[in-house]
């Protein structure tokens, strides 16, 4: 199988999709692995590196997009992209389908297969492609919010962890899943006063046990979100519903509540959001104001830290695309609970329950295709 690496295109994404240890390791198992030229370099990753692992470079996404069966990337295909993809050709990416139906309906048309990183489920309930970089992105977030309260940011003028004599700001964090865990470890360790929120009662007696004692867990229900919601210096939005749209916890007139120069940072933002009043934004312009609430809506926040993000995402996705160019999707699937949960469209019709709930598409279960 000829596997193909293009340089990500979505604004402000640095991250490359392979290392080149990874086309080297590919290539082992008997694939060919093209990259673009300039696809690593946002990861300090020269073109040297991928040509000594035995990795071809061509000049442009468009012989990348051609001529490789499998396309390996970070982001879902930007428009340029989707209309160079060919049918049955495989699109190994983060998509997040449920926050753009354009997204959804374009590679639908595109006959191609898409495997999706943030669906991919493994036997125990774990989402592999998706914690490594909702480690990165939950510490992020905790990294954002406390400059955005600079006041030169239009923040309060708050130091995250305030100083002997001075109290520290308040964190609220909404969801105890990856994102959370480590946006509040992050917090709780710069010395925040730190309240994580989840429905998950086991959850958050797990959460009560490992984060430390300026760490208060609270059930997720509507009075407590907006008593939090209220009293936050630094809101952090970490929800997840694996492949289905964010749902909205934080209403507008909760956001109103907030102090002036408070921040909110919605990690959730690339699956809609869970903040009424979030919208995406860019690393170039992360930041706007509702209601005086600074508002951080970046929806690829591990891409500004890419040498970081790349070296954990692809150490994640590595087996998954040796396994895929190995056997080909249709048996990878049969053997992988992941790969299975991971095709979210196949022969343009959408295999993903949620995916199809969030546009009220037809759904086709996978094993009415694959059999």
């Amino acid at each position: 199988m000829l596997i193909g690496i293009p340089k990500e295109i979505k604004k402000d994404e640095y991250r490359v999709a392979l290392l080149p240890v990874g086309a080297e390791t590919l290539i082992k198992h008997g694939q060919r692995v093209i990259v673009e030229k300039g696809a690593g370099a946002g990861s300090g990753i020269p073109d040297s590196e991928y040509r000594a692992a035995g990795a071809g470079i061509v000049s442009s996404a468009k012989d990348v997009f051609r001529r490789a069966d499998m396309i390996i990337k970070v982001k879902e295909p930007q428009p340029v992209e989707i209309r160079m993809i060919r049918p049955d050709q495989i699109v190994f990416t983060y998509y997040h389908f449920a926050a753009s139906r354009s997204l959804t309906e374009g590679m639908i048309r595109t006959g191609a297969i898409s495997i999706a990183y943030e669906t991919m489920e493994e036997e125990d309930g774990t989402l592999p492609l998706l914690t490594p970089m909702s480690e990165v992105a939950g510490r992020m977030a905790v990294q954002e919010g406390a400059k955005y309260l600079e006041r030169p940011m239009m923040g309060r003028g708050i130091l995250l962890g305030g100083v002997p004599g001075v109290e520290p700001a308040i964190v609220a964090i909404i969801g105890g899943g990856v994102v959370g865990t480590h946006a509040a470890k992050m917090a709780a360790g710069l010395g925040a006063k730190v309240t994580i929120l989840d429905v998950d009662l086991e959850r958050l007696r797990y959460l009560s046990d490992v984060l430390p004692a300026n760490v208060t867990t609270l059930t997720s229900n509507p009075e407590n979100i907006r008593k939090s919601v209220a009293e936050a210096d630094l809101l952090v939005g970490a929800v997840l519903i694996k492949g289905a749209k964010a749902p909205r916890l934080v209403t507008r007139k909760m956001v109103r509540t907030m102090k002036p120069g408070a921040v909110i940072v919605d990690v959730a933002v690339d699956q809609g959001g869970c903040i009424e009043t979030i919208k995406p934004t860019t690393h170039s312009n992360p930041t706007y104001l509702v209601n005086g609430v600074v508002h951080y809506g970046v929806a690829n926040m591990p891409g500004a830290v890419a040498r970081t993000s790349t070296y954990a995402l692809t150490n994640a996705t590595l087996p998954y695309a040796v396994q895929i160019a190995r056997l080909g999707y249709r048996k990878a699937a049969k053997r992988s609970k992941a790969i299975w949960t991971g095709i979210n469209i196949l022969d343009r019709m959408v295999t993903d329950a949620a995916v199809a709930k969030s546009f009220r598409m037809k759904y086709t279960p996978l094993d009415e295709i694959i059999k």
